[in-house]
């Protein structure tokens, strides 16, 4: 508590002092009317009027307005003269909510905001603290907008990687990037946002120093978001600040028909695959709950999930004997950790050589994508694309399902 009070206490320290009191005007007294200038006064008027220019009226032009359907951890709401973006859940357990003003570039100062964070709009770049945001900016054609990123490492996007070979992207530390954040760099890029998720623990998160910095931090949780419809929403969260988020809602719907279309396919099918996931580390073994962003993806893959009954949207705990006493049987196993083969899976742990998945070589992970470092374009480019993961995984659990179908994220192990 005192952590997410501290935040607080800086958040509006912060945006306090950027907003100035506006001062009541100076009363001055009239001077005594001269009413022998009267009738000059209204010839001059009148021939004023006469040589005054036609002013040509404003126009305004109409916003699309855009609705959030899946998403629970941000809004979207339109006001005269500007947007509001809410995140309304920036990390697990937090008390507060974080709001940006998106107002015309023009307009700024303009507009009663309120407390909101102003951001003047369209922005025309971005620093980066999280590859999922990626494939969004690459949907609406404004990849090249990012100026820096925490770190290239675990990258999937190659043009991504390349601008920073070249020196076009800078990396800035910090994040997932193992490295001290670079303050000094960041503050240099000059960003229009810098965008980051956030722990709630000040040690671990940027956005305080960079607050304090005075930097335009914009937090984004989609890690957060249970159904993965719902992760793949924030795509409009990100388009929004370059006034673009009537294209990717257009891009969002046809892939949400393309993600309904294949679950249909697998509702009339009876026959349900038993299937566990993940791997132990140091003898524990997290497995997703029911309504998991992972949970949710094997329901509607027609899959018989081994720990449905783990009620929530977050992770269950379990030693390596108890997954093995419940999954032993199972006939799938996929995400076993940073294997890409059987036989490196078994030299982690020879009782991964008990469960039949694994004797039956059914067991697949997300390396079919994966860059030198083992950054795996499942976690980068498919949270926006929840369709092809769906579609990954009914071919897996009913091959010949979708005709013509080959796997994308993942791959079997052999």
């Amino acid at each position: 508590m005192k952590k997410v009070l501290n935040v607080l206490t800086l958040f509006v320290f912060l945006f306090g002092a950027a907003c100035t009191a506006v001062k009541e005007p100076v009363a001055v007294d009239s001077p005594e009317a001269d009413l022998s200038l009267g009738q000059e006064s209204e010839v001059q008027d009148e021939e004023a009027e006469e040589k005054q220019p036609e002013v040509e009226p404003v126009t305004v032009e109409p916003v699309e307005e855009v609705s959030i359907d899946y998403a629970q951890n941000f809004t979207l709401e339109y006001f005269e003269g500007y947007k509001l973006l809410t995140v309304t859940q920036p990390w697990i357990g937090a008390e507060q909510s974080f709001s940006y003003a998106l107002v015309p570039e023009e307009s700024v100062g303009m507009v009663d905001v309120g407390n909101a964070m102003v951001i003047p709009t369209p922005i025309k770049s971005i620093i980066t603290f999280s590859t999922t945001y990626f494939p969004f900016l690459e949907q609406i054609g404004m990849l090249e907008s990012i100026v820096g990123v925490d770190t290239a490492m675990f990258t999937y996007n190659q043009d991504v990687r390349n601008w920073v070979e070249g020196g076009m992207i800078k990396e800035v530390g910090g994040g997932g990037s193992m490295a001290p954040l670079d303050v000094e760099t960041v503050v240099e890029l000059n960003a229009d946002v810098i965008m980051a998720s956030a722990s709630g623990y000040a040690e671990y998160d940027v956005h305080p120093q960079l607050l304090e910095a005075g930097e335009p931090v914009v937090l984004n949780s989609d890690y957060l978001e249970p159904h993965p419809l719902g992760r793949a929403e924030w795509g409009k969260f990100i388009a929004a600040f370059y006034d673009k988020e009537a294209e990717a809602a257009k891009l969002f719907d046809e892939m949400v028909a393309r993600y309904e279309e294949a679950k249909q396919k697998v509702v009339a099918i009876s026959y349900r695959p038993t299937v566990f996931l993940n791997s132990a580390w140091e003898d524990s073994w997290s497995v997703p709950q029911k309504d998991s962003y992972v949970g949710v993806l094997l329901r509607d893959a027609g899959a018989d999930y081994l720990f449905a009954s783990e009620e929530g949207t977050g992770s269950s705990y379990f030693g390596f004997e108890a997954i093995l006493d419940v999954a032993k049987d199972a006939e799938f196993w996929l995400n076993p950790g940073m294997a890409t083969d059987l036989a490196s899976l078994a030299a982690m742990d020879a009782r991964y050589a008990d469960f039949a998945a694994y004797g039956a070589g059914n067991v697949y992970n997300t390396t079919a994508r994966v860059n030198d470092f083992g950054g795996s374009d499942y976690y980068e480019s498919g949270v926006a694309n929840p369709d092809k993961v769906l579609m990954d995984l009914i071919q897996i659990f009913h091959p010949g399902l979708l005709e013509g179908y080959e796997l994308y994220y993942y791959k079997q192990l052999d």
